[in-house]
C-alpha cells in the first residue's frame, strides 16, 4: 500500500467509506440509476456468455449493432475530456487549469468503459490484442484504432499520476502526448467510417474532423454535469468562472458542427447519386436525427448558451444532459445510418438483397451491455472519485 501511495498520492478510506455517501435526494437516486444501469449491464452480459453472438440482432447486412455505437459514445467522451483538460495544464489557460485531474480521470473512465463494452462484442479481446502486436496491418484503419487507443491510454494515466503528484513538467509532457495521440486516435477511427468505399454515405473526409469536433462538445457537456454533481449546483466562485468560459467555447463549437451538419447533408443530396440521397433523405426525415442529434444534441444547448451568453450555469448543466441524449443518438445513428443502404449486388455478388433500407434493432443483451455501460462508468467514476483528491489546489500554480 505505501508503495502504491509513492507512486500515486489517493485518499486512505475504508471498505465502509467507499459505500457510504450523503443522504440526498440526488445521491439516492443516482445510486439507484448506477444499481440499476449496472444490472442491465449484468444481464446483458450473462446472456452474451450463454448464447455468444447469437444474443445480438446483428446479421450479415448489417454487422455492427448498438455495442459498436456505445463503444464510439464512450471513446468520443473520453477523448474530448482529454482535448478540454489540454486547455489548463498543457495550454496554460488559467481558468482550466482547475479541471485537470477530474477531467483525465473522467478520460481514463470513459475509455476504459469503451474497451469493457467493445470486449463483449470483439469475442476473443485477448486474442485480438496479441495479434494486432504479433501481425500488424498498417493499412487496416482498425488496427491504427486499437493501437493509437491503446498508446493513448498509457499517456493519460501516465498524465494522471503526475498531475496527482503535482509534478506539472511531467504532466504537460504526458499530456501533450496524450492529446496529440489521442487525435490522432480519434481521427483515424473517423476514419474507419469515411474510408468505407462500398458505403457513399460515409465515404469522404467529413468524418476524421466531425469526430474531433464533436468530441470537444462531448467533453464540454461531460464537464458541466461532473461540476454540476460535484457541487450539487452551488458552485465557488472560480468554477463559475471557468463554466462560463467553457459555456462560451462550447457556443461556438456548436455554431460549427451544425454548419458542418447542413453542408454535409447539402453536398450528400446534391446531384441525386442514388446511395448517398436516398440514405440522407431517409435520415433527413427521421426522428433519430431530427429530435435527437439535432434537437436534443445542438439545438437546445445552444439557445440555453445564447439566451444567457453563456451565464446560466445551472442551465446549462441540465441542457447537458440533453446534449449527451444527443450525442448518443449521433454514435448510433452514425454506426446504423451507414449501413442503411444494402451493398450492391451488382458490384459484390455475394450479396443478393432486395434495394431497401436495411431494419435494425439492437437484442436485449445488445442493449444491456451498451446502456449498462454508463452504469460500469458510473461505478469506476464514483469509486475513483472516493480514492483521490480530485479538486484543485491553488498552492499547485
Amino acid at each position: 500500500m505505501n508503495f502504491l501511495r509513492s507512486i500515486i498520492p489517493f485518499n486512505e478510506v475504508s471498505l465502509k467509506d467507499l459505500f457510504t455517501f450523503e443522504k440526498r435526494f440526488s445521491n439516492v437516486t443516482m445510486a439507484l440509476l448506477t444499481l440499476g444501469l449496472l444490472a442491465l449491464f449484468i444481464a446483458g452480459a450473462a446472456i452474451y456468455f450463454i448464447e455468444g453472438h447469437h444474443s445480438y440482432n446483428v446479421y450479415k447486412q448489417h454487422p455492427w449493432g448498438l455495442i459498436i455505437g456505445m463503444y464510439v459514445f464512450f471513446v468520443v467522451s473520453s477523448t474530448g475530456l482529454c482535448i478540454m483538460s489540454s486547455l489548463g495544464h498543457v495550454f496554460g489557460i488559467k481558468e482550466f487549469e482547475i479541471i485537470g485531474k477530474r477531467a483525465i480521470l473522467g478520460a481514463i473512465v470513459t475509455i476504459c468503459s469503451g474497451f469493457v463494452v467493445i470486449a463483449l462484442e470483439i469475442g476473443h479481446p485477448i486474442r485480438m490484442v496479441i495479434y494486432n502486436v504479433l501481425t500488424p496491418n498498417f493499412t487496416s484503419a482498425i488496427w491504427w484504432m486499437g493501437t493509437l487507443y491503446g498508446l493513448y491510454l498509457c499517456f493519460i494515466i501516465m498524465e494522471f499520476i503526475f498531475l496527482m503528484r503535482d509534478d506539472h513538467k511531467w504532466s504537460k509532457f504526458f499530456g501533450l502526448g496524450g492529446l496529440l495521440v489521442g487525435i490522432a486516435a480519434h481521427s483515424n477511427l473517423g476514419a474507419v467510417f469515411g474510408f468505407l468505399i462500398a458505403r457513399p454515405i460515409a465515404n469522404g473526409v467529413f468524418f476524421p474532423i466531425y469526430f474531433i469536433l464533436s468530441a470537444m462538445i462531448t467533453g464540454s457537456y461531460l464537464l458541466f454535469l461532473m461540476y454540476g454533481f460535484r457541487y450539487k449546483m452551488d458552485f465557488p466562485e472560480e468554477v463559475k468562472v471557468m463554466l462560463t468560459k467553457l459555456a462560451k467555447i462550447l457556443g461556438l463549437l456548436l455554431a460549427i458542427l451544425m454548419f458542418f451538419e447542413i453542408w454535409r447533408m447539402f453536398t450528400t443530396i446534391y446531384g441525386g447519386m442514388p446511395d448517398k440521397a436516398e440514405a440522407a433523405w431517409h435520415i433527413l426525415t427521421g426522428p433519430n436525427f431530427l429530435i435527437g442529434e439535432v434537437l436534443l444534441g445542438m439545438v437546445i444547448p445552444f439557445i440555453v448558451i445564447l439566451a444567457s451568453k453563456g451565464k446560466n450555469i445551472k442551465g446549462m448543466v441540465w441542457a447537458s444532459v440533453t446534449g449527451m441524449i444527443g450525442i448518443f443518438f449521433m454514435r448510433y445513428d452514425l454506426v446504423h445510418d451507414t449501413q442503411l443502404m444494402p451493398l450492391n449486388p451488382l458490384k459484390l455478388r455475394e450479396y443478393s438483397v432486395a434495394p431497401e433500407f436495411i431494419e435494425y434493432f439492437p437484442s436485449f443483451s445488445e442493449i444491456g451491455i451498451a446502456i449498462g455501460g454508463i452504469g460500469v462508468c458510473f461505478v469506476m467514476y464514483y469509486f475513483a472519485e472516493k480514492l483521490f483528491n480530485l479538486d484543485h489546489d491553488k498552492k499547485q500554480h
